[in-house]
């Protein structure tokens, strides 16, 4: 079984860091480079950066940017945003990114799945499902940044990626994402029962136990973070920081020791 992640997942709107609630309204976080360097000196496990507007605006990765990026970084990478391609693929990874994260390219082209796992091996595909209820509470796929419905339901397209070839799932509520209110545990469970691959659950992480309720309730294999660790607080500025590593272990150990 392999060990819960923790992964701070950082958006890029064009240079700059942001941070979004239910993937609408953004609030300006920093410079990614300087970010990184702070990440490092907390020595988390692995980060993620996503450009929420590349597909939309019809752009390619940004590879300037992604190369200061990868240069400052000393952990494992994965980037997400524009990838529609196998030669985009190829040119983040000779960059220096370990993984691509798949979205709105992939439900469109599913093939583009397998012609990366093909070439790089499925460890290094993450397929990206971004989530939201219809007005019949059904949950749906959105893609293009939640801007677009789609009739796929999540447990279904989660089972189709891994079978084209992807090595996680990074599933999101965007119903949840952004606002610090727990994570969508049916959302997670119905996934993570539906496949065997590694499920990233992303969306509404505002404390360990939110982070640890996904895993033991949800059945995560890791846990994708954002606005945790780029505020002090719900409401108050930013701050870049990473939970307490022992406070961690003892919520998902499951232990009676306190969590915050």
């Amino acid at each position: 079984m392999l060990r819960t992640r923790i992964i701070p997942t950082l958006l890029l709107r064009n240079a700059s860091l942001v941070k979004t609630e239910r993937f609408g309204r953004f609030q300006y976080i920093g410079d990614p480079c300087n970010t990184v360097r702070i990440f490092n000196e907390l020595e988390v496990d692995e980060l993620a950066f996503v450009d929420i507007t590349a597909t939309r605006e019809g752009r390619t990765p940004n590879l300037s940017v992604l190369r200061d990026i990868a240069d400052e970084c000393f952990m494992p990478l994965s980037y997400g945003g524009g990838i529609s391609t196998l030669e985009h693929a190829r040119s983040v990874f000779q960059i220096g990114f370990e993984k691509v994260i798949l979205n709105s390219h992939a439900e469109t082209n599913p093939a583009l799945i397998t012609q990366i796992a093909d070439a790089y091996g499925a460890q290094a595909v993450v397929v990206s499902i971004d989530v939201r209820k219809n007005l019949f509470g059904q949950y749906r796929v959105a893609t293009q940044g939640g801007r677009k419905r789609t009739r796929r339901d999540p447990v279904e397209w989660a089972k189709e990626a891994e079978q084209r070839g992807a090595g996680e799932i990074l599933l999101t509520s965007i119903d949840r994402e952004g606002t610090w209110q727990g994570q969508d545990i049916e959302l997670i469970a119905s996934v993570t029962q539906a496949v065997s691959i590694p499920v990233i659950a992303q969306g509404g992480s505002g404390t360990i136990g939110h982070i640890a309720d996904a895993v033991k309730r949800g059945g995560a294999s890791a846990v994708a973070v954002g606005s945790m660790v780029v505020f002090q607080k719900k409401g108050m500025g930013v701050l870049v920081n990473f939970p307490d590593a022992e406070l961690l272990k003892q919520a998902l150990r499951g232990t009676d020791g306190p969590v915050r």
